[in-house]
């Protein structure tokens, strides 16, 4: 993935400041709340996950509970449309999203 002109090749956050390439989670293709750690401490209208090329990257129930109850947008997609749809969306609203970007 290219942003700003350079490459990133492993899981990362995009915040609207800043981006966090050292994202990792407890489990490679599994996303549960703890993993989102750092990003529920922002502000922000729209949780973008990228699930992988290939979109096997599985979304935990209680990633998407906590996202009704919190009252943020979360939108899910392998990673090429996420990425799309992060770049239609971020001018619009507070967008964080988090790819992975493999499988």
């Amino acid at each position: 993935m290219e942003i700003s002109g350079e490459i990133y090749t492993s899981d990362l956050i995009v915040f609207p400041n800043r981006i966090d390439a050292s994202w990792w989670r407890k489990a490679g293709h599994h996303l549960c709340l703890d993993d989102l750690h750092e990003i529920l401490k922002e502000k922000f209208d729209v949780l973008i996950v990228g699930t992988g090329y290939w979109g096997l990257m599985e979304v935990d129930k209680e990633v998407v509970l906590h996202a009704k109850s919190a009252k943020f947008d979360l939108i899910i997609e392998k990673t090429q449309k996420a990425v799309e749809l992060f770049n239609t969306l971020s001018n619009q609203k507070k967008i964080v999203a988090a790819f992975h970007l493999t499988c």
